[in-house]
């Protein structure tokens, strides 16, 4: 990987309408509060530890900056909604790295879903959406929470649709985007389009890992850092750059209480994955509590705990979690280099000071 700070430019439009997309040590993403003449690059400079984000831009759906744009506003309006009280960053809030701090994700009318919010950073390095991997593509995940009775609860794309065409301000910013209407297809792109400038990189394990800074961890995360390659087998599913290898793996969560979540087999049907889920990233992991898909952890001491065990046993469990026979203070290194992942490009994202009318 390489260890400089790398920076990905996508072909924009005209400038973005505010500097809400600055990103904690990393350039803004469209400075202009007003575009300037002409087409204008959108730029993102890629904190240490990750790859390059212009390799996971569909070539149908390229970033620029009113687009970018158009996508926060959409993910903040809560008008976006059956009830007018619910947007996106209700359940992926920015104070809790785009998590909602919930077991489980409530949405219209005080309706509670069956499972927690996944963090929203780093979605664009992902390749199947959702704890199930039921979305293909960020568009596809982007839109999908409109029309589920639960969430925004509207009946159908159309219902949506129609209460937006209602408001001027959403019917120009979609031309000028597009040159087109308010679809679903076109609000899922706008989405999607923020939703991949929420990153997370040049953490402290970041620094000691490939900016040679020894002092970056402490003495027990670097324990730590040697136990997750090694003794605990972390690295068996959150390997990679952004610690997940994308596949979907049955924990054994829910089999202790008879409330099982079927999970990635609602989706494939196949019995091989009852009960499996998405390995999440672990990028910003102490500020995405609680954890698993039912949110039944409120720490990570529990985490570390639950694997050390080996999980719980079931007919359908992953044969890479088996008991670790880590000490207590093992564990405690375990946790502290999970704590060091917490890096930055993404605290300075907040909501618009005002949305089209």
């Amino acid at each position: 990987m390489d260890k400089r700070r790398m920076r990905w430019v996508a072909g924009a439009a005209a400038g973005i309408m505010v500097g809400v997309l600055s990103m904690a040590a990393t350039r803004v993403m469209g400075e202009s509060s007003a575009p300037p003449p002409g087409p204008a690059a959108s730029t993102q400079e890629v904190p240490l530890g990750l790859e390059d984000p212009a390799a996971y831009i569909p070539a149908d759906n390229p970033q620029t900056a009113k687009k970018i744009e158009l996508g926060r506003i959409l993910f903040f309006d809560k008008r976006l909604s059956k009830t007018n009280t619910v947007a996106c960053a209700n359940c992926h809030m920015p104070g809790l790295a785009f998590t909602d701090g919930q077991s489980v994700s409530m949405g219209i009318n005080r309706l509670q879903g069956g499972r927690s919010a996944p963090t929203a950073i780093n979605r664009v390095y992902s390749k199947m959406q959702f704890w199930d991997g039921r979305a293909q593509t960020l568009e596809e995940q982007s839109t999908g929470p409109f029309i589920n009775p639960v969430e925004h609860g509207f009946l159908d794309y159309d219902e949506m649709i129609t209460k937006m065409n209602k408001l001027s301000g959403y019917r120009k910013l979609f031309q000028e985007v597009f040159h087109d209407d308010i679809t679903e297809k076109n609000i899922g792109k706008a989405i999607a389009s923020f939703q991949r400038t929420l990153i997370s990189g040049n953490s402290p394990a970041d620094r000691f890992d490939f900016g040679g800074e020894e002092q970056a961890l402490s003495a027990s995360a670097k324990r730590g850092l040697e136990l997750f390659r090694g003794k605990a087998r972390c690295t068996r599913c959150h390997s990679g750059f952004n610690f997940t290898d994308e596949k979907f793996h049955n924990l054994g969560i829910g089999w202790d209480t008879n409330t099982v979540d079927l999970g990635r087999y609602m989706v494939t049907k196949n019995p091989e994955d009852i009960g499996a889920f998405k390995t999440p990233t672990l990028r910003e992991i102490s500020h995405t509590a609680p954890y698993m898909h039912d949110g039944r952890f409120a720490t990570l001491e529990e985490v570390v705990q639950f694997y050390n065990q080996g999980g719980i046993r079931n007919p359908h469990q992953d044969n890479t979690i088996i008991p670790l026979e880590l000490t207590e203070t093992e564990e405690q290194d375990v946790v502290a280099f999970l704590r060091s992942l917490n890096g930055e490009g993404w605290q300075q994202v907040a909501a618009p000071l005002e949305f089209p009318k």
